[in-house]
Formats: structure tokens, sequence, C-alpha cells
């Protein structure tokens, strides 16, 4: 398969939309205090931590840019770093993101957003009540024209704030209140927790109908045994953080991945690859065989998206069984991956 830059067919790509930014530069401002958010003119807020930016997210920030639109005004994210989960301990052991802070900002980029406000959390700021966290922090600071809510949020000490609290403190601090309806996709509910759950199952395809573009992770690719490489299918092995680590599910997936300006097609295990039996069950290594690569990808950064689930992951009598299999989820990914292309033409 010949490598290919990413053409204009690839931006359109539907649902599964793969976005990529040309420069590392973020045209989105990034601010890091309130104070600094004072000067954006007719402020629209939302407030929340968006994990995956899903179309529910997404409908929240096309509101908040309708909104802008029609007062002149700029775009706002309040988000927390860290996580709130993180700082409170609540179910730490279980605690997984969709998205990384650097993937979360960029995703609101591409989705137009003007300015995001990542305030530090803390166990003190946790404490903060409702109605001073948006007098206090909000309103005395960066004035909004509208705070623009999904349906079902929650903000403040113990979460005691929403909707309704908003809509009680709209004419005392003189802002306007909208929130964004429930988004569903084939009558399922958007919600983080949903994709969470989807991807551990490795169901990818329900996962980026929820997302609304391609899931993808991307890491530093390190060594291996290279025992890929002696069958004709040498892998990047990526080992990511546990809480980035959705799959619960072994399985081989059909991949695009993106380095260094190009796309390649690809595919995908990841497993504790149990007929090399190296790794204990549930230590999930992430290993990508890219179609008609030939470089060495050792300490670089690639970023891997996941389009389809082709197997599961078997345990077989022999590397000659396991080769011939990998022949097969080979011409099975290409296909999927040809599908796909010849579905957005």
């Amino acid at each position: 398969m010949r490598n290919a830059k990413w053409s204009n067919a690839t931006h359109r790509f539907t649902p599964f939309s793969i976005q990529r930014s040309s420069s590392n530069t973020l045209i989105m401002k990034v601010l890091r205090n309130f104070i600094e958010a004072r000067d954006i003119p007719n402020a629209i807020v939302t407030i929340g931590t968006f994990d995956g930016v899903h179309l529910g997210h997404q409908a929240i920030f096309n509101k908040m840019k309708s909104l802008a639109q029609a007062v002149g005004g700029q775009t706002l994210v309040v988000t927390f770093s860290p996580h709130p989960r993180q700082v409170l301990n609540i179910d730490s052991s279980n605690l997984h993101f969709i998205t990384t802070p650097e993937d979360r900002l960029r995703k609101f980029e591409e989705f137009g957003i003007d300015n995001v406000l990542i305030v530090n959390f803390t166990h003190e700021f946790s404490r903060t009540p409702s109605e001073v966290f948006i007098k206090e922090y909000i309103i005395d600071n960066i004035h909004p024209s509208y705070i623009v809510v999904g349906y079902d949020h929650h903000f403040g000490k113990n979460r005691m704030g929403d909707f309704d609290l908003l809509s009680d403190l709209k004419k005392k601090y003189n802002f306007k209140v909208e929130r964004v309806a429930a988004q569903d996709v084939e009558n399922i509910a958007i919600s983080s927790t949903k994709i969470r759950n989807a991807l551990a199952m490795g169901n990818v395809k329900s996962a980026n109908r929820l997302l609304g573009y391609a899931y993808s992770v991307a890491a530093e690719v390190v060594r291996g045994n290279e025992i890929g490489r002696t069958i004709g299918f040498p892998t990047a092995n990526l080992e990511l953080p546990k809480e980035y680590m959705l799959f619960n599910r072994g399985g081989v997936y059909a991949c695009l991945v993106e380095y260094d300006g190009l796309t390649y097609n690809a595919m995908t295990n990841i497993g504790h690859r149990p007929t090399i039996g190296d790794r204990a069950e549930g230590d999930m290594l992430v290993e990508v065989n890219l179609f008609g690569f030939d470089g060495d990808l050792y300490d670089k950064i690639i970023r891997v998206f996941f389009i389809d689930r082709i197997r599961d992951e078997f345990k077989f009598d022999g590397l000659p069984e396991l080769k011939a299999q990998l022949e097969l989820d080979r011409e099975k990914a290409k296909e999927i991956l040809s599908q796909m292309r010849e579905g957005i033409k």
C-alpha cells in the first residue's frame, strides 16, 4: 500500500472525521487564570471537562458559536486541570480518559472555540459553593453574555449547581443562559461514559459514531522483541499510560496511522500476545503494523486512528499459524479501509 499525503477526501471522512492540524501552534487563545479572561468581548461561556469532545459537546460548541456571531462576541470554554476526579480520588482505580489534555485543546480549536481557560483544580477549589463560583469567578471576571450548558450539567461544591440555579441567577447577575438538549445517534444517547464503555469492549465503530470522528491515540514507539519482523509483520509498539488504555478486550483493528505528514493503512493488535506468552493477563500492549512502511520508528511519535474491529485476540499453536492469520487480517484491514474511502467519495 503506497504512502499518501492527506487529501481533501481524507478531511471529509464521515461519520469518522479524521482531523489534524498543519501546525503545532494553537490559534485558539489558552488562558491560565480568570483575570486573563476579563478582556473577552461579549463572552459566550461553557464550563466542563469535555472528555472525548464528542457530538454532545460539539452541539454545545455550535450553539455557542451561533450566539457569539449574533452578539459580536467570542466563545470561552472553562475547563479544569487536573481532572476533578483525579484530585478528589473518585474511583481512581478505574479512572480512564478518552482524550489527553493536549488532544482536548486540539479538539476545542478544531471545533471553532476562540478561547479556553484552564483552571487549576485543587481540593480547596472543589469546596467552592455553586453560586460563589458563578459570582466570584465567572461574573466578576468574565461578565458573560451567555452561559451555555448541556442537559445534565452540574458544577460547584458537591455538584450542586445546575441549569435551574443558573436560571435563578441570570437576572441577579445580568446574563442569559441556554441549555442544549441531550444528543443521540441512532437512538443512543451520547455520553463520555458510553464511549469509554464501547472502547473497553473494542466496539470502535460505535465509539466513533458517538464521537463524530475516529478515536485515536498518540504515543512514542518503544522497542519490543522484534518477533513480528521475523515473520514479515514488523510492528511499532506503543505503551499507553493506564488512564488512557481504554481497551479491556484484546483484538485486531483496521487503522490509519499518521506519521511525519503521511497517512498509512495499518492494522493494530491490542492485547497480551498469548501466542508469544511474554506478557501477563491484563498487561495490554498496542502493536501497530504499518502497510508499506520500512523505516525506523523507534522513539518517534505516531498517531493511530481506530476504524473497525477485525477479530478477537487468539492464542495460536505457533508462529507459522500466527503468520497465516496475520496475512488474512491484513487483507481484511485493507478491505475495511478501502470501503471506508469509497464511502466518502
